[in-house]
């Protein structure tokens, strides 16, 4: 079965995490709205339907229609090897993700504290002193706090057991979003949370998704999704 992604073309944004799950675990997959006439058809998806998501990202599975990153990755976790086999270790990296998505807000926010409807420059004040929180309390309140699980009672090469799953896929994408996003603000932060900058290499080189980010499929970073870098947000 070929997976159908549905999420907006030309930006990574919250479809990127659905992807790193897709390409680790090597499976088959359309990211549709990226082909010829796939847009039409992920706002048509949007309207019909019996469960039809409220926003992109959605994966169509067969006859299923899932929405929310988190819940599209508690869905092929459990399918593809991506999360603990028992109850309270998938809720538990259920758990990790929805964390994640927390932090992705977080960051989102950065350049939009005052509404998705209006462009950057209409709200830059805000966002300078939204990005500074962000740096200067934030991030290492989350940092701190994975960079624990990575470490005590001893250090460990995965956030849950012994093999990666969606949510080491995800931070992942946090840790080099934030590289692209706040260049100086991540050089001044690593240093204090090696365990993350070791997960990050150890992701990037795991072979499917090392072929992927040297691959056309990898959208790289814009003006337009999640992380995005202001040089005057990153002073």
């Amino acid at each position: 079965m070929a997976y159908e992604l549905f999420y907006w073309p030309g930006i990574q944004g919250r479809g990127e995490f659905v992807r790193l799950a897709l390409e680790e675990a090597g499976a088959d997959y359309v990211d549709v709205a990226r082909r010829e006439g796939g847009m039409e058809l992920m706002l048509a998806a949007l309207e019909n339907g019996t469960h039809p998501a409220f926003a992109p990202p959605f994966l169509r599975a067969g006859e299923a229609t899932i929405g929310q990153v988190a819940n599209i990755l508690l869905y092929l976790g459990e399918r593809h090897g991506l999360a603990p086999r028992s109850d309270p270790g998938r809720l538990w990296v259920h758990q990790l993700q929805l964390t994640i998505a927390d932090l992705v807000a977080e960051i989102h926010d950065t350049h939009h504290p005052i509404s998705t409807s209006l462009y950057y420059e209409d709200q830059k004040p805000e966002a300078q002193r939204r990005a500074a929180d962000l740096v200067e309390t934030r991030l290492p309140k989350f940092f701190g706090y994975f960079s624990r699980l990575l470490t005590n009672p001893e250090p460990r090469d995965w956030l849950a057991g012994d093999k990666p799953s969606y949510a080491d896929l995800s931070l992942f994408q946090v840790v080099d979003g934030l590289r692209y996003a706040f260049p100086n603000a991540m050089k001044r932060l690593e240093g204090e949370y090696p365990a993350l900058a070791a997960l990050h290499a150890r992701v990037a080189a795991r072979p499917n998704i090392a072929a992927y980010l040297a691959s056309p499929r990898r959208i790289p970073y814009n003006q337009n999704g999640i992380f995005r870098h202001y040089p005057e947000l990153d002073e």
